[in-house]
This record gives structure tokens, sequence and C-alpha cells, in this order.
């Protein structure tokens, strides 16, 4: 890197290849074992290295289900001991949330590896240097960039928990049953662009942030980066090989890329590839009506302020009634059917479901027995830790660019934290990144709570709704005062 003493801004990109080609690929993001059969896409991983004066920040997004915190924490480590002057807070990493990579550590203890599969470890090794090569590249190919974004939009995602008339709530529930009384909330078509232009103004990369995780394809045995893979490769085709795409997803807990309501009629269901080329044209469509937008509008000086903090928040609580509830819930599916025998029938509808000619996924019904012990099985895990264990320290970074910022959090974020961050902000556009510096499941709404079901129970994730507030209040504090 040369030196930069000067107003301007200095970006570069570089783009891995983090395919794990010639070996069997367990696929994480389900509750049952997938073991690949081919390749859909390609997986990827992007770096890109921002520096102004002596100020340095660097964005990395992997083609990933969600990078386990210790994991982020040597790779930050290790990306600011390659890049100099660059400090670990000042390092962003983040998932697209695909179902078809690799897992990056022990995903489920309730069935055998197989022996054969590439490990976490291996991958881990794999992915890392994969990383380091691309900032080390990304380095190398700083040059003067302008900023400007812009929002758009465009028909991804959709709220996936379904209400009935008894006030529960299921994901992916059955929208036909005559007690369907709603979605449990709203989504957002919003997509936030920032795109960066080199001296003539020309095109060499963008931030795309939208609020839908990256699964079309996630009950395939296909290894596949899917709308964020295709999106890129056709930014690619657009603009030439050089361009570069950091992919992120906004807060999207409760949102997937299917509309329930419509109830698979009238469209492609977007369980698999279809799905896949309608949401990257889309994407594409709202990025070629973005762009014109900021033609001359570039700015080659916009400001650059990064600002890291770790923050305290509460794990969510089982209640004493709830654990003795659970306990005795628990031995009581246990001597109805062994966890064992239940998780071996759980697979077999799972088989027997993929085989139905037309139907769309998903194939698992997390009502089954299996799930049912597991979930009790939770709460009473959560109720024996909670004391000794009443926080979770969670990364939070802000990242601000000209007019707009960056916010992150590791959490599979409910929709409606997303919308509180970016209405009281006081950044033009305010680019949410779900599942960045860690994963720590999801985080639901206070009404998903009282609704239950799967993405909202504790088996879920380490956070409530309580510490969701939290998250929003430290997040637009810290946004706000980068702009004071």
């Amino acid at each position: 890197m040369g030196e930069n003493m000067s107003g301007k801004l200095y970006a570069g990109w570089s783009e891995v290849d983090i395919t794990p080609d010639g070996r069997t690929v367990e696929l994480c993001g389900q509750y049952y074992q997938r073991v690949a059969k081919g390749i859909h896409s390609r997986l990827k991983a992007t770096v890109l290295l921002l520096q102004k004066g002596e100020d340095l920040s660097l964005m990395a997004a992997i083609d990933h289900a969600g990078i386990p915190y210790d994991f982020v924490k040597e790779l930050q480590q290790s990306l600011a001991g390659t890049v100099s002057g660059l400090s670990p807070e000042r390092i962003i990493i983040n998932a697209i949330h695909t179902h078809n990579a690799p897992p990056l550590k022990v995903f489920r203890n309730w069935w055998k590896t197989c022996p054969d599969a590439v490990s976490f470890e291996e991958y881990r090794t794999m992915l890392k240097e994969k990383i380091l090569q691309a900032a080390r590249q990304a380095a190398e190919k700083l040059q003067e960039c302008g900023v400007a974004y812009a929002l758009d939009y465009a028909r991804v995602g959709h709220c996936r928990r379904v209400v009935y008339a008894d006030n529960t709530a299921e994901m992916y529930g059955d929208t036909g049953r005559e007690d369907f009384s709603g979605m449990e909330g709203g989504e957002d078509s919003g997509v936030d662009i920032m795109f960066f232009a080199d001296m003539k103004q020309r095109p060499v990369g963008a931030v795309v942030n939208v609020a839908c995780p990256s699964q079309v394809m996630e009950a395939t045995y296909k290894i596949s980066s899917d709308f964020m893979g295709a999106l890129r490769e056709k930014l690619q085709k657009e603009f030439g090989a050089d361009f570069k795409l950091i992919p992120q997803i906004s807060a999207a807990g409760c949102q997937a890329p299917r509309d329930l309501s419509r109830n698979y009629r009238s469209e492609v269901n977007f369980w698999n590839e279809e799905g896949v080329e309608v949401i990257s044209n889309r994407l594409l469509e709202a990025f070629k009506r973005a762009l014109p937008k900021v033609a001359g509008q570039f700015d080659y000086t916009p400001e650059l302020k990064h600002s890291a903090k770790e923050i305290l928040l509460p794990m969510r609580r089982a209640s004493y009634s709830e654990y003795i509830r659970a306990k005795r819930e628990m031995e009581a599916l246990e001597a109805k059917q062994s966890s064992a025998d239940a998780y071996r029938e759980f697979c077999d509808e799972i088989h027997a479901n993929e085989l139905i000619p037309g139907r769309p996924g998903p194939y698992d019904d997390k009502k089954r027995h299996f799930v049912e012990i597991r979930n009790r099985e939770a709460v009473v895990k959560r109720y024996e830790l909670q004391d000794k264990e009443p926080y979770l320290t969670v990364d939070l970074q802000v990242l601000r660019l000209g007019g707009a910022v960056f916010a992150t959090n590791p959490f599979e974020l409910f929709l409606e934290f997303g919308q509180r961050i970016k209405a009281r902000s006081r950044a033009e556009q305010t680019f949410v990144i779900q599942i960045a510096n860690g994963y720590d499941g999801y985080l639901p709404s206070s009404h998903a709570e009282q609704l239950g079901g799967y993405g909202a129970l504790i088996i879920n994730g380490k956070v409530g709704s309580d510490g969701g507030t939290l998250l929003v209040d430290e997040t637009v504090k810290t946004i706000n005062s980068l702009f004071s």
C-alpha cells in the first residue's frame, strides 16, 4: 500500500473461490444430514479494503450460513497481521446464510459425520488461507475510488411465520388451513446499494443489502451460493469479470424467499434453481435501475469513520415453571419414544416427502416427536446455565462511509429490529448487516415469543426480545454518534 495522507478514498477488492473440490461435503443448515451430490454454484469470499489517510477498514462477505465467533476473532487477528495498519476492531465479516456450504464447527450432535467428509477444521484452515490471500490482493489493488448509494426495490423476502386463530405461529405453516389468520409480520422490499467507481466513474464494485437470507436452495443436496452468488455472476457479465460484490443480509430472521400467502400458485415455488434465477434477475434489475440515479454523484472524499465496541445483551431466560414443565414433558416424550428412534422416524418422513413430485419444501416437520424433545431439552439446559452465563457478549461495529452507515449484529435478527434501527438512524442510508462478526442464532420479536414456533423458541437463539431492544438502542446511539 502506498502513502495516502489526502482526503481521498482508496478501495481494493479481491474475490476468492472457497468451494471444497474433490471432497465429500456435508451441508450445514438443517436439522437432518445432507451430503452434497453436486455443485449448483461456486462458493466465494469477497474482501473490500478501504483506506483514507491513515484510517483503514475491511469488509469481507463469505458464502456461508454463519461464521462462529471464535473463528471471526481468529480471522480478525490474522487479517490485522496481514494488512499493515489495519486494526482487528475495524474488520467486518458477514455471511449470506446459504444453507449449502460445509460447516465451520460441529453442527449437530445427533448424527455421525461422514468419515470421508471434509472436516470443519480442514475447511476453516482452507477458508482462512483464502481470506488472507484475498486481503493481500486487495491491499495490492488499492486505487482511488468514489462512492454513491441508492435505494431501489425487489420482491425477494417474505415473512415465513404463519399465524393461526389459536394465537400460535409456525414457520412455513400451511396457509391453506381454515384457521389461518395471517402472516406474523411484514416484509422489506428495499434493496440498499452502495456503488464504487474508479476515477472515470466506471463501476468497479458494489455492496448489496437485502432483507432475506440467500437460501432458495436450502433443502437441496447441492453446494450453492444461492441467489447472491447468481447475482454476482450476472453483475460480472454486465460490468466485467473484475467487478466485485459484497453481498449482505439485512435483519431477516423471520424472512424467506417465498410468498406463503400465495401458497405456491402463479409463480415458481422458490425451493430450487428456478427460484435462484428469478430472484437474482429481480436484484439485477434493481441494480440497473439504481445505477443511473447516482450518475455524476460519486464522492471521492467521503467521511470514513469506524466505531467498534462490545456490548452485553441479557440472555433469554427460562422461568422455573417453564423448566419444571419442560423437564417433565421431555421425560414423558423420551419414555414414549427415544430420541434415537424419533430421529430415524423424522428422517424417514423427510426422505419420503422429498420423493413426492412437485412438493415444495420444507421437507422436515418441526412439530415431530424428535424436535419436541430437542425443544424441551434446550429449556432445561438454559435454566441450568442462565445464572452462570447471564449475558452474551456481542461485537457491535458501525462503519460510516459518506452519508451511509453499515451496522453489524451476529443474529438472525427479526425484521422489526432492523426497521427500528433504520428509522431512528441519522444516516442518509443505513445498511443493517445480520450474521456479522459471529453467529448467535435467532433474535425474535416479543410478538413472536408470545406466539411460539420455530425461530422464536429458546432452542433457536441465545437472546430474546428484551436484548433485541437493547441492541437497537446501542446500535442507534453508535450510528448517531458518528454524525455528531
